[in-house]
């Protein structure tokens, strides 16, 4: 990974970071080896033992947007997901 991607991917995680999320949101940042695209694992916890999981890849064409853009899709990939789950649970 060159030096310029490493960067951004520091200030995205400083930023994800600091976004209020929902407590039952675990979030874990992941940058694999040079063959695989970095990526964020979003873990919901809605229970002890129901943990549904959802991986937001950071491929080489959302790491063209700016650093503001891209926080902007994974937040609206962490709330989509949210929602997602939060109905199926409310039925």
């Amino acid at each position: 990974m060159n030096k310029d991607v490493q960067e951004k991917l520091e200030k995205i995680v400083a930023l994800v970071d600091n976004i209020s999320v929902d407590p039952d949101i675990e979030i874990e940042y992941c940058a694999p080896d040079m063959s695989d695209d970095p990526y964020i694992l979003v873990t919901y916890v809605v229970s002890q033992y129901d943990k549904p999981t959802r991986k937001v890849r950071l491929g080489n064409t959302m790491l063209l947007s700016s650093v503001e853009e891209i926080v902007n899709q994974i937040t609206a990939s962490i709330e989509e997901f949210k929602s997602e789950i939060d109905s199926v649970e409310m039925g």
